[in-house]
């Protein structure tokens, strides 16, 4: 496995594997892996021949009050993961390389309509700074596929969307969830829990699950399932910052009408903010 930190690097090291006709698989990082990256990396390994994993805290994409300074950043011992995992190539490239003019007046691509409300009104602008990023190292790489968790739900469809948009020759592939025994969605932000937070951490997933359950029941009456679930959470220690109940296939509001419904939320636990959803498919 080889480290890269520049694009000319990169190209150099891809324009070798596409000499030996190789398939193409990028996995976008912003580092500090756990199993749910390493995931990734195995679905890549298995749909292509060469697979680049990046790792890149990206500036754009956090607001003024949010980790990025704070944020884990622990190369070597990702290189170890993505060494044992089979991965080819690590792209790690430093805010210069991205950003080589700065960020102020950098092109920013924004996708309208599923980016907006849930991640995108609590976190203004982060979509924004996502598919920016995102599009910048699809034009880099140029992989056959990229894979994505679906954890991060709406990102996903916000990616699939500017993929579409722009005619980018691309596969964008969703990886299940990886949880932990206790049912909590692996994310890099789970090290900040305190050991009580950890212990609290699974009643998010457990929450959505509830709310499965009442909808399987056949229950219509979506504010008043949703209001419960706040309650619940809030009672455990959490500060919901939304629960919601969307059509999978568009991010609009689900309708009783609706057959796939995913259920999303976020909610502080202590500073630590967590994201869960749940796929709900009715009869």
């Amino acid at each position: 496995m080889n480290t890269v930190h520049s694009i000319a690097q990169l190209r150099a090291a891809l324009t070798r594997a596409r000499q030996e006709n190789k398939r193409i698989g990028l996995v976008p990082t912003m580092g500090n892996l756990h199993e749910g990256h390493i995931a990734l990396v195995e679905m890549a390994l298995q749909r292509t021949d060469y697979v680049v994993v990046s790792i890149f805290v990206n500036p754009l994409q956090f607001g003024p009050n949010e980790d990025l300074d704070s944020y884990p950043r622990t190369l070597a011992e990702d290189q170890r993961k993505l060494l044992d995992a089979g991965a080819h190539l690590v792209f790690a490239p430093s805010v210069s390389d991205m950003y080589p003019e700065g960020m102020d007046g950098h092109t920013q691509v924004s996708v309208p309509v599923v980016s907006e409300g849930l991640c995108g009104a609590s976190r203004p602008g982060h979509f924004d700074g996502v598919s920016t990023v995102v599009s910048k190292l699809l034009n880099m790489v140029q992989p056959d596929i990229a894979v994505f968790g679906e954890k991060d739900f709406q990102q996903l469809a916000v990616i699939r969307k500017m993929a579409h948009d722009l005619c980018l020759p691309v596969q964008i592939m969703g990886a299940p969830i990886v949880r932990a025994t206790d049912g909590l969605a692996l994310s890099s932000r789970n090290g900040y829990l305190d050991e009580a937070q950890r212990r609290t951490a699974p009643q998010l997933y457990r929450t959505l699950q509830h709310i499965e359950q009442q909808l399987q029941t056949g229950r219509q009456d979506f504010s008043a399932v949703i209001e419960e679930a706040r309650l619940t959470l809030t009672e455990a220690g959490f500060i919901p910052d939304y629960l919601d109940l969307r059509d999978a296939s568009t991010l609009q509001p689900a309708t009783p009408e609706t057959r796939e419904i995913v259920i999303l939320a976020a909610a502080f636990l202590g500073k630590t903010r967590l994201i869960d959803n749940l796929l709900c498919k009715l009869p």
